[in-house]
């Protein structure tokens, strides 16, 4: 979310505005940085020391980064904290707090920024200060050496992968406690570390340097994965570590690379696999994936296979194999191998889509509604929604041989399924449906849908009205099912219209609301529905509410204190 400087407080949800200016009052921000044009990066204090990092470009907050735990929104209290800090001058923060104006703001600014600290220091440090500070902080320091052997890593005559497995092992002992488990808190100190050791090995692509980033990916793979067992990965960073690691090696097989490098990977790929390194995870499947790109003699085609018929243990792994054998059949065997293969196993539903789209392409139409209408029989039981896919493809074929009574009965069905938004389905039914027969059309649509008495086609009949309009026929269904979520999803498109029956419903829909609801929650809700009615321009209505309310439930104190704040 990008975030103007000047206008914050209209960007933030307020009880995070609340607390950050807590945070800022009560000075638990400290250490703000510029560390180059427009990058800023604080410390702020809260149950442990969080690092805030912000991008300000042209008034506007691009990019804004904080390491703690908070998921519920897209900004945090500490972020906002850092904010109310470097804006506090434009607000007249100090004024208020009562404290000298000390121009905090504008001070990180105005200073040297961290970049050009460290070029000054730089060129006035000599090679042997240098060499002496780095020969002290590797020993003294695990992170640093870590980060200092990989970034040189092409200079070091015993690079492997063992070399870069000792510093992921090092980085998983110091997270671990005295029983050798790692917490959640912990997995995320061995994900940030594990990162900047993935972040070299990215750099090292960078220089073409493909022997050490892949030692240092396929270590991370291979430690990170044993550290799944004794871990709690809840936050997601150890397996997050492993899918970037993977993710790199896969970048490397798309270079250029030599031959030699070529072959280490997928040498590599073939031990994992036969060693069962990764059995039971999905990286198991991604391993094969790659040695499947990197093939290249008859006996490397060979040996993929018999790993792809070893690797079908579970659903997953059987069609995914399927998948892999296809393409490699197809790179290494022919268009013909690769359809016989394809046809014979058609259940797969993703091998399914690739004979449809493959004879859809080759405008083999007999063939394409023959695959697709066996999955409809195949899947409709058990799997509606790939059936659904499978009319989807069928509605495509009619498009391209342009059969407007077969695109009519496709669109059709899907637009009374409700199933996928592939297309828009209402849009290409009015397309092929003349004008002066599309109101009886539409008629029989709505009369189909109301029967299947399902739990979405208020919604779906509500939809056909709002694109023809008729707002009559749509307030009569929210009459219907006159809840507050219903009343408040359709105001929009009758406010106008028909304020005062909105009113109404919004009234009864309150009362009724608050014979069920107990809570602080719950009367704030209502509360919100309240001031809706006041938005409307019913302010008499409201009150009308407000003072039935208080005479219904005199004895509830929370609700009585969210009335006074509506």
């Amino acid at each position: 979310m990008q975030i103007p400087l000047n206008h914050f407080v209209q960007y933030i949800d307020e009880t995070i505005l609340n607390r950050g200016y807590s945070y800022y009052k009560n000075k638990h921000v400290y250490e703000l940085e510029e560390l180059s044009a427009g990058k800023f990066s604080a410390i702020v204090e809260g149950t442990q020391d969080y690092t805030v990092q912000l991008t300000i470009n042209n008034g506007i907050i691009t990019e804004h980064v904080c390491d703690c735990p908070y998921d519920m929104g897209p900004v945090c209290k500490h972020i906002a904290a850092v904010i109310f800090y470097l804006q506090q001058d434009e607000l007249e923060l100090n004024k208020r707090t009562k404290r000298l104006k000390t121009n905090q703001a504008s001070e990180p600014v105005k200073r040297k920024s961290v970049a050009r600290q460290i070029d000054e220091l730089l060129e006035k440090t000599t090679h042997e200060e240098l060499k002496q500070f780095i020969r002290q902080n590797v020993s003294a320091n695990t992170a640093f050496r870590n980060l200092f052997l990989s970034s040189f890593a092409q200079h070091n005559s015993d690079e492997s992968i063992e070399l870069y497995a000792k510093q992921v092992k090092s980085v998983l002992r110091t997270a671990s406690d005295r029983h050798g488990f790692i917490d959640w808190s912990a997995s995320r100190f061995v994900g940030n570390a594990i990162g900047t050791l993935l972040d070299s090995a990215q750099k090292q692509i960078n220089k073409q340097n493909y022997r050490s980033a892949f030692y240092i990916s396929a270590a991370v793979m291979e430690q990170m994965t044993a550290a799944l067992q004794y871990s709690d990965d809840s936050n997601g960073d150890i397996g997050g570590s492993i899918d970037a690691a993977y993710e790199i090696l896969n970048s490397i097989s798309q270079e250029k690379i030599s031959e030699e490098i070529r072959q280490l990977i997928i040498e590599y790929c073939f031990l994992v696999l036969d060693k069962q390194i990764y059995a039971g995870w999905h990286w198991h499947i991604d391993i094969l994936r790659l040695a499947a790109q990197l093939i290249k003699t008859e006996d490397e085609t060979e040996q993929i296979i018999q790993q792809i018929d070893k690797a079908q243990q579970s659903d997953y792994e059987i069609k995914e194999a399927q998948r892999i054998k296809y393409y490699v059949l197809l790179k290494t065997k022919g268009d013909a191998a690769a359809e016989i293969y394809l046809e014979q196993n058609i259940t797969n539903y993703k091998l399914r889509r690739e004979a449809i789209e493959r004879s859809l392409k080759n405008k083999n139409y007999e063939k394409a509604i023959s695959f697709a209408k066996d999955g409809v029989n195949f899947d409709l039981k058990d799997r509606p929604g790939l059936a659904a896919e499978w009319v989807d493809w069928l509605l495509k074929i009619a498009q391209a041989q342009n059969d407007s009574e077969k695109i009519i009965e496709y669109a059709r069905l899907l637009f009374i399924g409700h199933f996928r938004n592939e297309q828009d389905y209402y849009q290409i039914l009015k397309q092929h449906i003349k004008p002066d027969a599309w109101n009886t059309f539409i008629e029989s649509v709505i009369q189909d849908i109301a029967t299947k008495n399902r739990w979405l086609d208020k919604d779906l009949i509500a939809s056909i009205f709002i694109k023809e309009e008729w707002w009559d026929r749509l307030l009569e269904l929210v009459k219907k099912s006159p809840d507050l979520i219903t009343i408040d999803h359709y105001e929009k498109h009758l406010s106008k219209q028909y304020t005062d029956e909105i009113v109404e419903l919004y009234a009864a829909g309150i009362l009724k609301y608050m014979e069920n609801s107990m809570g602080r929650d719950h009367y704030k809700n209502a509360c919100r529905y309240i001031r809706k009615i006041i938005k409307l321009g019913s302010r008499d209505k409201a009150n009308e509410i407000i003072s039935h309310l208080r005479k219904l439930y005199p004895k509830r104190k929370a609700l009585m204190q969210e009335l006074n704040n509506v």
